[in-house]
């Protein structure tokens, strides 16, 4: 029997006429990593804050931790960071988490030298520059962003959920946070984040699922989503370029079902039916210069533009997160 940090069963939460979550079931394994996917306004946001019991759904169950999530002793096994971030601005960055750790019960002596850690950790303390002496409001946004994570962090919580956590970063900040995500992982934590960032979830997630327009578009392991994908999809590289007549054939329904420009590739997906020598034949007709030509599993992107597409993404971004 699978050990599950999280099972929700059939929740569902309406604001007036509005449906942000509806009848929404998914299971996480402890010591996964596990992506919330979807546009803005899908019900990520919502869905995390039901987890919490920040709100109630209006139907359903919710187990964290093997416990109800309405169980208050949960909350201190648990680490969130919310996608609006707030810290208070004229405190120290050490005073700020001393107080953070406090509330999760983690005594002074213990919290400082885990705030220690921490800010060398993620290069806010370093030989030149001690930035845990420094006030919230000196600090860079994404140093603070930082600072937040390592709120979140402190008390060694078993299930870490974070809410839209590289949004606003940059490279390196981003990736500082990539590399703890798989750390925790490594030591058995759970993390659950929510992201629309396709790249950041193929990367870091061991599963996924993709909500739109509040209702669930398809979950499972990353490898059985690609696999499921897999066979009609084809990389074609371009020397020089889509030509018009390329454009052309790539705008042929009856064989492309939909285009991806890479920059470096294009990720054709095939129309039903559809043959990749057809295309290939097609392609090499209408004068392309081709450098690679090869079938591929899916990028996360892809399967996301196929199961949510344009239409999807515009209603996802009018109501609730």
């Amino acid at each position: 029997m699978v050990d599950l940090a999280l099972e929700i069963r059939d929740i569902s939460k309406r604001y007036a006429e509005h449906v942000a979550v509806r009848t929404l079931s998914l299971v996480v394994p402890r010591g996964t990593v596990y992506g919330l996917l979807g546009p803005n306004g899908a019900g990520k946001t919502t869905t995390i804050r039901m987890i919490l019991n920040i709100i109630s759904p209006d139907t359903g169950t919710i187990t964290v931790l093997g416990k109800s999530n309405r169980d208050p002793a949960i909350l201190d096994r648990l680490g969130y960071l919310p996608e609006e971030r707030g810290l208070y601005k004229k405190m120290s960055v050490r005073d700020v988490l001393r107080f953070l750790a406090e509330l999760k019960g983690v005594g002074r002596k213990d919290a400082d030298r885990r705030i220690d850690e921490w800010l060398e950790r993620l290069t806010l303390k370093t030989a030149e520059k001690d930035w845990g002496k420094s006030k919230v409001d000196e600090l860079s946004r994404g140093m603070q962003q930082k600072v937040q994570f390592i709120g979140t962090l402190l008390h060694d919580p078993e299930l870490v959920i974070l809410d839209e956590p590289f949004s606003g970063l940059d490279p390196i900040n981003a990736q500082a946070l990539k590399d703890t995500v798989v750390d925790l992982r490594r030591r058995g934590k759970t993390v659950i984040f929510s992201t629309h960032l396709m790249d950041n979830a193929e990367r870091l997630c061991d599963a996924v699922c993709i909500i739109a327009r509040g209702e669930k578009v398809l979950d499972g392991t990353v490898t059985a989503v690609k696999a499921e994908y897999a066979g009609r999809t084809v990389a074609v590289g371009l020397e020089g370029g889509a030509t018009t007549a390329v454009q052309a054939v790539f705008h042929d329904a009856s064989l492309v079902a939909r285009v991806d420009d890479n920059s470096r590739y294009f990720e054709v997906e095939l129309a039903p039916g559809a043959d990749a020598q057809t295309l290939l034949r097609r392609l090499v007709d209408a004068g392309a210069a081709i450098n690679r030509f090869e079938k591929v599993q899916p990028s996360l992107h892809q399967i996301f533009l196929q199961r949510v597409g344009a239409t999807g993404i515009e209603e996802g971004m009018s109501g609730h997160g």
